[in-house]
């Protein structure tokens, strides 16, 4: 058996209905969570500024082929060292949290090597694990020292 109301009040059951789930919306923690959105001068963003500047800062010598800093990713494109041309580079940095905190940052190196056997083209070589760890330590010194000169100002 339903019920049959008048239009009118089916309408004022609706609105009402729809004003509590809205009102269940917006509650929640008021504090900042882990994955919080800092708005900086320049927009949005849920990675920490601190590291995302530094990254930009340290990796600066390489050529850019994406950086979004709401995914918090960097990846640079092939870079050759005219010292060593026979030799690429390719860096991707995850910044993986607001937190300015080693574990929110993950770095990894591509490496190639010329091939002269296959006819010059580049085949993939492996890189020294330490080679990541240094660029994410000279990263996490740049961001510690960003953050340390905006506590002075």
């Amino acid at each position: 058996m339903s019920l049959k109301f008048p239009r009118p009040i089916n309408i004022l059951a609706l609105a009402l209905a729809s004003a509590a789930l809205a009102a269940c919306a917006g509650g929640g923690d008021k504090g900042e969570g882990r994955n919080a959105t800092l708005v900086s001068e320049k927009g949005a963003t849920t990675v920490n500024r601190f590291l995302w500047s530094a990254s930009l800062e340290t990796l600066d010598f390489l050529p850019v082929l994406r950086a979004d800093p709401v995914a918090g990713l960097i990846i640079t494109d092939w870079y050759s060292n005219p010292g060593a041309p026979d030799e690429q580079f390719k860096v991707s940095v995850y910044i993986l949290d607001t937190a300015l905190r080693a574990d929110a940052l993950r770095v990894t190196v591509f490496k190639q090597t010329r091939d002269a056997a296959a006819g010059g083209d580049w085949v993939d070589a492996s890189v020294n694990p330490a080679t990541a760890r240094e660029i994410e330590n000279s990263i996490l010194t740049r961001a510690r020292q960003l953050r340390l000169n905006q506590i002075d100002e």
